[in-house]
């Protein structure tokens, strides 16, 4: 979705202060540029009292002071948090999951399938439209908050499910060889009969299981698309704040929801992106999770929530929160909002802190956002709606994600798919090598010259073709370890290792294990000077070549036999397999040498200092520097004569440039 405006700003709730303080908080946002706030979606409970009672006292004060300080509202409907009265009224409204009833007091505990919840849900979001609906300086909405399914599991979603099995498989015994029931029999030899799915030992149902949930997710959301559309104008967004799969901060994919179908009914996406701080700050996060938001409607995306202070750890050092907004908009953003603009000072989010900190003074961070304001108000027009066209995309599947959380690698446990992802992704970003996440629903991969397939462990036929097709047609393949193994209901496919695959890779194997005391090791480094062994970790596979070429073996006498790293020619197109969990650095090298070798250029310039690329509305190129450092960093500018943004000043190409810690520049060629 294109804007006039980068939207700054910030979450804010007039229902958490502990005193009226409403019109200096929109003074104090509008001093320091911020235009936009996000408000209401937490708030069900204060919105309706009780039972079909509404109160817009808080809306109406926020709408108005808003109003008055020129700022902008996002308004979220309210239904990710459920009132007591409702759950009192209906005590099943509380969802039974893996572990049983949920209990009242935390949010996000329903279930969204719950015909009372939705007829609730949808009498408070008409509510609040109606009320709202005339608002001129309401510039969009959002779809409750960072939605799952919650594990919802109770007879009736569980009844739901066997009736959407029964639409795949008519017959049960079709049901049955697809997920290989008949082991500890599993068998399910009439639909009356099928058991509580909760404790299933059969992955292929389990992850069934999973898919359906991620699709209660879509469901619920187009449901709720459809309510606010016929009230929003024309010119209003629908969004939702997507989130990601947690580690203490957003780490990769999310595997609760399908984004790509979610999406669908919205029509910009939205993004919630968290990230450790202080000399922990790499920017890899906003990077990876950035690359997945827009790729959601392949286009720019909002970042709706972001930390200012955040969690105690992650106060920023001086300087660092402006680097993190600037990040976020070189990866192709079109907002950066806070969560929160005050800290609370009650409850379980009392030391997540927002912008201002438990006393309401201007701060360091409040200071530090001024100056992004500040210069947003000044050249936002040059940076707003930036338009990235890569040459690598990275496949991005839900389905292999469940299948390895169903069968993880060694000790990346849960988050084995989005460890090979993020192997992957840092690893390019520390290259400043900028890609592109692309849906694995999609089967034509030809706007891309270099293909990247992390962990594909569960592939229909179809997809598998399909990459072998864009290899062969003059396509680069890079494809990991523990891909095109099992079939879309992870039944393990009967042929040689990797199936489909293995004549467009050039490979074959029948033996992986997790290695112990076993390095993978170049057959040659091309005397680059850089490391040429690396340990293996998590997960190996002893690969046999049929018509690829080593470029790395195993470095342990019962294994060094066998080929980690291989390259294949395929048509007018190749394949580089990589067969091991390795270090970053060996791998950057050998990403290095089959980008060069294949066309792709590769800067000299790697990270701390990173390079973000793209086109503004003047049809420009703007090129980001980025310093993830606490020291200077001298950078040469390679791209052709322009201007630095912020200061104003003329760079022409080969120009050197200092970076102080933490500090940026924006070159407009």
């Amino acid at each position: 979705m294109r804007t006039d405006t980068l939207r700054f700003g910030a979450a804010y709730y007039s229902e958490y202060l502990p005193y009226d303080r409403v019109e200096k908080d929109m003074e104090m946002m509008e001093r320091a540029g911020m235009n936009t706030i996000r408000i209401a979606e937490s708030t069900w409970s204060t919105l309706e009292p009780q039972d079909g009672v509404f109160d817009f006292t808080h809306i109406d004060r926020m709408l108005s002071a808003a109003a008055r300080h020129r700022i902008s509202v996002i308004v979220g409907t309210p239904t990710y948090a459920v009132p007591t009265w409702l759950v009192k009224k209906y005590p099943d409204i509380l969802a039974v999951t893996q572990h049983g009833r949920e209990r009242y007091g935390h949010r996000q505990n329903m279930d969204i399938t719950h015909p009372d919840y939705l007829r609730h849900a949808e009498r408070v979001i008409r509510a609040l439209m109606e009320h709202i609906r005339d608002v001129s300086h309401i510039i969009g909405f959002q779809l409750d908050n960072e939605t799952k399914s919650y594990g919802t599991a109770g007879p009736r979603v569980q009844r739901r499910f066997v009736e959407y099995l029964k639409e795949r498989f008519p017959d049960p015994n079709d049901l049955n060889r697809a997920f290989g029931l008949d082991y500890w029999s599993n068998r399910v030899n009439a639909w009356e009969d099928f058991p509580d799915v909760r404790g299933t030992i059969n992955q292929s149902l389990a992850a069934e299981f999973q898919k359906f949930q991620r699709s209660l997710v879509t469901e619920f959301l187009s449901w709720q698309a459809a309510i606010v559309r016929e009230y929003a104008r024309e010119d209003q967004f629908i969004t939702q704040n997507f989130d990601f799969d947690w580690v203490g901060h957003s780490y990769g994919y999310q595997p609760e929801v399908d984004q790509y179908e979610a999406a669908k009914c919205m029509t910009v996406a939205g993004a919630d992106i968290y990230h450790p701080s202080q000399g922990n700050l790499t920017g890899a996060e906003i990077n990876v999770c950035g690359a997945i938001a827009r790729s959601l409607k392949k286009g720019s995306y909002l970042i709706l929530e972001t930390e200012a202070q955040g969690n105690i750890e992650w106060l920023p050092y001086p300087g660092q929160l402006r680097l993190q907004a600037y990040s976020h908009l070189a990866n192709g953003a079109n907002s950066v909002m806070y969560w929160h603009w005050h800290s609370i000072h009650n409850a379980i989010e009392s030391y997540w802190k927002g912008v201002l900190s438990h006393d309401f003074s201007e701060n360091e961070t409040y200071r530090e956002a001024c100056r992004i304001g500040g210069e947003w108000q000044r050249i936002g027009k040059h940076l707003v709606n930036l338009q990235k066209k890569n040459a690598v995309g990275v496949l991005l599947d839900n389905n292999s994600l469940s299948g390895l959380s169903q069968f993880p690698l060694e000790t990346t446990g849960a988050h084995s798919y989005n460890a090979v992802l993020r192997w992957i992704c840092d690893t390019l970003y520390r290259m400043n090598v900028e890609f592109d996440m692309v849906s694995s629903a999609e089967r034509d991969f030809s706007a891309y010259s270099f293909l990247i397939v992390p962990a594909l462990y569960s592939a229909p036929e179809e997809l598998l073709t399909s990459l072998a097709r864009y290899t062969k047609a003059g396509g680069h393949l890079i494809v990991t370890f523990r891909s095109g193994f099992a079939n879309e209901d992870l039944k393990i496919y009967a042929d040689a290792q990797p199936h489909i695959l293995r004549e467009c890779l050039g490979i074959h194997y029948d033996q992986y294990t997790y290695p112990h005391g076993v390095t993978v090791k170049l057959t040659d480094d091309g005397g680059s000077g850089h490391p040429a062994e690396s340990p293996a970790h998590d997960w190996m596979e002893l690969v046999s070549c049929d018509t690829a070429k080593a470029l790395a073996v195993y470095g342990h006498p019962a294994w060094e036999r066998c080929a980690a790293v291989t390259e294949n020619s395929y048509g007018k197109g190749a394949a580089l397999y990589l067969g091991a969990f390795f270090g970053e650095e060996l791998l950057a090298q050998i990403l290095r040498r089959f980008f060069l070798s294949h066309g792709l250029h590769v800067p000299d310039t790697q990270f701390p200092v990173v390079i973000k690329r793209g086109t503004n509305d003047f049809g420009k190129e703007l090129r980001y520097y980025l310093n993830f450092s606490d020291s200077e960093q001298l950078v040469p500018h390679n791209g052709d004569d322009g201007a630095e943004l912020l200061d104003g000043k003329p760079v022409k190409r080969g120009d050197l440039f200092t970076l102080a810690a933490w500090d940026l520049k924006i070159v407009e060629s």
